[in-house]
């Protein structure tokens, strides 16, 4: 699957103490694109978007993406046989990507993927627009501090839902239903969240992925389904699930619980997938126990994109140990992108883009680049390199050493 070339690049990096130590780059590796869709497991990366460079990014500043440059990101993950997953908190809904923007983004996303449906090939051959690309609609063109508490709050988000998913569903990609702080925000109890749902699923075009989002990525989804306790909660999205699996693809869980999503899968009806969106516990859960496994929509797929396509891969090639050894050497670089507080990982994402050379600086709308401390992105740097993730060691070497000199860490 891989090679390597030698490699005797250094960095200076930060110690916990104050201190400098040298640390040298592992050798490049190379990793192979698949030559054909994969087969054996569905999987989304959650692709983040990159801002124009002169751009206002500022906290409370409209949005203004580097669109050519965001959407060649796209391509990249689709060569390597990975869907995107777009417009979702990845993304940075609710965090910095307006509604205005992310309506864009979506338009654009759609149409890039036709084009590569048409013409598709290799990884790509025979693929839909909707294998291609799903993208979230929610309720954040509301502002949520205006949204009232009871059923007009709950009328709201509902007509929220609905102007977001028709443009969804008008762009081509699969549509998912994000959860909404403004139902969250407005809804009494599980009904509420019953009602809602269930109407949005009855007027959906095509089946749909339903989110859940846990309160470690977003506080403000406390008590989503109408309780605090999960299992509860479980109960209820397992209720609308029943009732309306024809309309739906599958669901994404994003709980960080790897035994409540093993159970949760074993509840679901025949036909709906469970889409892991756990981005601690993946390596267990894609692989499977054997009888049941997880498929994908994740947000480190971004950060880790070709050695979850070399997963994939060895999957497709019933190799199930190389597969999981593949993801097993990314599950540190995981953790701590999404350590606490876990809803600053699109940080460390972004920061991985740019050492690559996706990006051409190191910037994110709403000055979120500063989501996350020196240390934190020099570790980053370390077990990305350790797991082979670093494509262009040179590259990476030379952005690490200018980013830790104006930041203090002289090299």
């Amino acid at each position: 699957m891989t090679a390597t070339v030698t490699s005797t690049l250094s960095v200076t990096l930060p110690t916990s103490d104050g201190g400098t130590r040298p640390y040298k780059l592992a050798p490049a590796r190379a990793w192979s694109r698949p030559e054909a869709p994969f087969a054996s497991r569905k999987a989304y990366a959650a692709a983040h978007v990159i801002p124009a460079v002169g751009a206002d990014n500022t906290p409370g500043a409209l949005a203004s993406l580097d669109w050519d440059r965001t959407l060649a990101f796209r391509h990249e993950l689709w060569s390597y046989g990975l869907g995107v997953a777009d417009a979702m908190d990845t993304a940075q809904r609710g965090m910095g990507l307006d509604w205005a923007a992310t309506r864009e983004l979506i338009r654009r996303v759609g149409a890039e993927a036709r084009a590569v449906a048409a013409s598709g090939r290799g990884a790509t051959e025979g693929l839909s627009v909707r294998d291609l690309v799903a993208c979230g609609a929610g309720t954040d063109q509301l502002e949520l501090a205006s949204v009232p508490v009871g059923a007009e709050g709950v009328r709201r988000a509902f007509d929220a839902y609905r102007e977001q998913l028709a443009t969804v569903e008008d762009a081509g990609p699969k549509a998912i239903l994000m959860a909404s702080r403004a139902l969250a925000k407005a809804a009494s109890g599980p009904d509420d969240y019953l009602r809602v749902y269930s109407a949005l699923l009855r007027e959906a075009r095509e089946q749909v992925v339903l989110h859940w989002l846990g309160t470690m990525f977003d506080p403000a989804l406390k008590g989503y389904w109408g309780s605090e306790d999960i299992a509860t909660a479980t109960g209820t999205f397992l209720d609308l699930i029943r009732a309306h699996a024809d309309k739906i693809d599958g669901v994404k869980v994003s709980l960080l619980d790897a035994e409540h999503e093993k159970a949760l899968r074993a509840a679901l009806p025949e036909g709906v997938r469970l889409y892991t969106g756990d981005d601690f516990n993946y390596p267990e859960l894609i692989a499977g126990d054997g009888e049941r496994h997880s498929d994908a929509l994740l947000g480190i797929f971004a950060a880790i994109y070709p050695a979850a396509s070399a997963a994939l891969q060895a999957f497709d090639a019933g190799q199930p140990a190389e597969a999981r050894s593949a993801l097993d050497a990314t599950r540190e670089l995981g953790l701590h992108i999404f350590s606490a507080p876990t809803f600053y990982y699109k940080t460390g994402i972004a920061f991985l883009a740019w050492l690559n050379g996706h990006q051409p600086g190191f910037q994110m709308v709403g000055g979120l680049q500063s989501g996350r401390s020196v240390p934190h992105l020099a570790r980053t740097f370390e077990l990305a390199d350790r797991a082979g993730l670093l494509l262009d060691p040179a590259l990476a070497a030379s952005r690490m050493a200018e980013f830790l000199n104006v930041n203090g860490v002289a090299q």
